[in-house]
C-alpha cells in the first residue's frame, strides 16, 4: 500500500482515514459508527467556535482540521455502507451554495447582507416545502434540529416564527415580558410548587431572554459562552488572590470571596 502522506491536502486525509478503517487498521477507528462518532463531531464544532471567538488563529487552524477529520470520518463510514462518499458530500454542498446564491451565480440582486439572509431563508423554505410529504401542511418551524443547543434552537424557532409575523414589536415589550416571567417564577418558588412547575417558569424566563437577545441581534449562545469565560477568568483570579494572602478559598467564606471578586472586577480593564 502506498504511503498516503505522499499525497497532498484532502487526498492524503481521505487516504489515511481509509487505511485506519481498513482491515489491519486502527482497532478504535474500526470499532466506531455514526452514533459513537457524533459526540466528537459536536465537541469539535464547539472548539472551532471557541477558537474563532477568542481570535486564536493557530488554535482555529488546528480545530478546523479536527472538525474536517470528523466530516471525513463520517463520509468514510457512509462509503463503506454504500450510501455516499466524500465527493458526494462536497458536490452536494457546491450545488446548495450555487442554488442559494442566485445573486452571485444567477440574475438575482442582493444589495446588502440583510437581503442575502432573507433570500437564503426563502430558498430554504422553498426546499422544505418541496420535501414535505404529500398532503402535509408545512410549518415555518420545520427542519429545526432537536439536537441543537437549547439557546440556539430557541433563537431559531423565534426567528422562523418572526418571519411569518409572529414577533414582538420591539425590545421594550420583551423587557416587560421578562419582568412578568420573573414574577411568575418567584411566585412558584414562594408557593413551593412542584419542580416541574418551577422548571416550566424558569424555561419561560430563559426563552424570553433569548427573545431579547434576538431583538438586539445578538447570539444568545455566544453571549452565554462569553459570560462563562468571564466568570471562569474572574473566579480563578479570586482563588489566586485569596491564596496569595494565605487563605484557602474553600474556607474563606462568601463575604471574603465576594470582596475579592469585587477587587478583581475593579482591576479589569473596561472592554474595548
Amino acid at each position: 500500500m502506498s504511503d498516503p502522506t505522499d499525497k497532498t491536502g484532502i487526498e492524503a486525509l481521505l487516504a489515511i482515514m481509509a487505511r485506519l478503517r481498513a482491515p489491519g487498521g486502527c482497532p478504535w477507528d474500526r470499532a466506531q459508527d455514526f452514533r459513537s462518532i457524533a459526540p466528537y463531531t459536536v465537541e469539535e464544532a464547539y472548539e472551532v467556535a471557541e477558537a474563532a471567538e477568542t481570535g486564536d488563529m493557530p488554535a482555529l487552524k488546528d480545530e478546523l482540521g479536527d472538525l474536517l477529520l470528523q466530516v471525513v470520518f463520517h463520509a468514510q463510514m457512509a462509503e463503506e455502507a454504500g450510501a455516499f462518499g466524500f465527493d458526494d458530500v462536497a458536490h452536494g454542498t457546491v450545488d446548495k451554495l450555487v442554488r442559494r446564491h442566485p445573486h452571485v451565480f444567477g440574475a438575482a440582486n442582493a444589495a446588502d447582507p440583510e437581503a442575502v439572509t432573507l433570500a437564503w431563508e426563502d430558498h430554504k423554505a422553498a426546499e422544505r416545502l418541496a420535501k414535505a410529504a404529500p398532503g402535509r401542511i408545512p410549518s415555518a418551524l420545520d427542519g429545526i434540529d432537536l439536537g441543537l443547543p437549547a439557546l440556539t434552537r430557541a433563537a431559531k424557532l423565534q426567528r422562523r416564527a418572526a418571519r411569518v409575523g409572529f414577533d414582538w414589536r420591539g425590545a421594550a415589550e420583551i423587557y416587560a415580558k421578562i419582568d412578568e416571567e420573573i414574577i411568575e417564577l418567584k411566585a412558584e418558588i414562594v408557593a413551593k410548587s412542584s419542580t416541574e412547575r418551577i422548571e416550566d417558569e424558569l424555561g419561560d424566563l430563559l426563552f424570553s431572554v433569548v427573545n431579547l437577545a434576538r431583538k438586539l441581534t445578538l447570539d444568545p449562545e455566544q453571549a452565554l459562552r462569553a459570560a462563562t469565560r468571564k466568570f471562569e477568568r474572574r473566579f480563578r483570579a479570586v482563588e489566586q488572590g485569596l491564596a496569595a494572602r494565605g487563605v484557602e478559598p474553600a474556607k474563606a467564606g462568601i463575604d471574603a470571596m465576594e470582596a475579592e471578586w469585587q477587587r478583581v472586577k475593579l482591576g479589569e480593564k473596561p472592554p474595548g
